[in-house]
């Protein structure tokens, strides 16, 4: 959809009305008691700084491979509260937030970084299926379906280049597109039935927590890290009920202000909002198929994402990400009423056989964004300290790599992740506001404006291009 629908603002605005303002996978009687905040000093070999998924798979692995190492995890709010438990639960083998994107940064490494990616979602699925996490996890496979005719040409040229790097994918008409999962609006798709997996985020992070604690390692919860010092061999991370001084620290802060100051230029947050329908009944599913419960994303550079839950409810999100002047990561930016209404028209064109449904949840939350829209790595204090983080909304899956790699990296190991270009080069940092600001509207307008014109990229775009900043959803 290249811009807003109007046929159904009405129905929209009824299916909003009495909408739960918080994430679908955290309203649930099952959310897990909190762990206690630091209370006093701590002393411990490995810190890991934020709960989400990059710090609770950086404990798992941790403890896995080194069960005599004490490891303790912070985490600023609750377990899941931020982007781990707010996100669409698109579990993605990419570590390159696409081949698009990835080809157009490492194309000599892609065969490499495909590998490693596919590799990554079978331990993702083998960690699930060892443990009983109980998260929904289901290989379902994505669907990329075109909505405008620039976009079957687009997808045409990516199955080539995915085929050309040994893929498995498959490119399909409307008819055949329409089949799987049926919306008027799909004129083609491109069909990859392995790379992604579908799973019930908040889960997976109560999950890993759980084998994280198991496995020795000490969680804390409302226990924000507010400095970092290096006191020579160790360490110091001051913190709101305590310190903790660790001879190797991981961080993984994603969209908020990393403890390392000088990380902060390379992530902004930009805001990204869902919607998750009541439960579908069994004849409004008839209505739309999608029996394969495939991930399912549109092509355009304003995108949308969508999927349905365990219990059957359409989970749709994306498309209107917003950038608040000075990174603002105020609690009041979770909800947009216009673009949950905005989300409920989109829905509702791609979907016109559900008009009537409810909307029974809505939440917004931000995503750690830099300029290569991929993972970082950063090492500081002697490489006592590594970093990660600018996963850009593809962290479900690229968090367990990327906390691999910056456990690799705090040991020292050269191993083939280290030896990547992505990982030893980091991306170009935004510019100080007011220009980050002017620049990212700037951007938005633009792309926003290449959606509604056959995918035409206007002299900003294509400068961006060539600085290699370009965006590439």
């Amino acid at each position: 959809m290249s811009a807003p629908s109007t046929r159904f603002a009405d129905a929209a605005r009824a299916a909003l009305a009495g909408v739960r303002d918080v994430p679908v996978w955290l309203d649930t009687p099952d959310r897990p008691a909190r762990r206690p905040a630091l209370d006093g000093d701590l002393v411990v070999d490995l810190a890991i700084v934020g709960g989400g998924l990059t710090g609770l798979w950086g404990a798992v692995l941790a403890a896995q491979g080194a069960p005599a190492r004490s490891v303790a995890l912070l985490e600023g709010g609750d377990l899941a509260w931020a982007a781990s438990g707010r996100n669409g639960g698109f579990c993605s083998s990419s570590l390159t937030h696409g081949l698009a994107n990835g080809l157009s940064r490492w194309p000599d490494e892609m065969p490499t970084l495909l590998a490693m990616g596919e590799e990554n979602l079978d331990a993702i699925e083998a960690t699930v299926a060892e443990h009983g996490i109980a998260c929904d996890f289901r290989r379902s496979g994505e669907l990329t379906v075109a909505v405008e005719p620039w976009q079957v040409a687009e997808l045409a040229e990516l199955a080539e280049a995915a085929r050309g790097l040994g893929e498995k994918v498959e490119l399909l008409g409307a008819d055949e597109t329409r089949a799987l999962v049926d919306s008027p609006t799909y004129l083609g798709s491109l069909h990859d039935p392995r790379s992604t997996a579908i799973v019930d985020p908040a889960r997976l992070v109560w999950g890993l927590a759980d084998v994280a604690e198991r496995l020795g390692v000490t969680l804390h919860e409302r226990t924000r890290v507010v400095g970092m010092h290096d006191e020579g061999g160790m360490v110091r991370l001051d913190t709101t009920s305590g310190r903790v001084r660790a001879r190797q620290v991981l961080l993984g802060t994603n969209a908020f202000p990393s403890p390392l100051h000088r990380l902060r230029p390379y992530v902004v947050p930009v805001w990204d909002h869902v919607i998750a329908t009541e439960p579908l009944t069994a004849d409004q599913l008839a209505a739309i198929g999608w029996a394969g419960r495939q991930g399912i994303g549109d092509a355009g550079n304003q995108f949308h994402y969508y999927r349905l839950t365990a219990d059957d409810r359409l989970v749709f999100g994306g498309y209107d990400a917003l950038y608040y002047f000075g990174s603002d990561l105020a609690s009041r930016r979770r909800r947009s009423p216009a673009t949950e209404q905005l989300l409920t028209e989109h829905l509702l064109e791609t979907f016109p056989q559900l008009e009537g449904v409810r909307i029974g949840h809505t939440w917004g939350g931000a995503i750690d964004t830099c300029t290569r829209f991929t993972a970082f790595w950063a090492q500081a204090m002697g490489e006592k300290v590594a970093a990660v983080q600018g996963y850009t909304g593809l962290g479900v899956g690229a968090s367990r790599f990327g906390a691999q790699v910056a456990l690799d990296l705090l040991d020292g190991a050269d191993t083939p992740r280290t030896r990547l270009e992505m990982v030893r080069r980091k991306p170009v940092p935004f510019p100080p506001e007011p220009f980050r600001w002017a620049g990212i509207q700037l951007t938005r307008r633009s792309i926003a404006r290449a959606d509604a014109t056959q995918g035409r990229r206007d002299v900003w775009l294509r400068t961006l291009d060539r600085l290699g900043l370009g965006f590439d959803s």
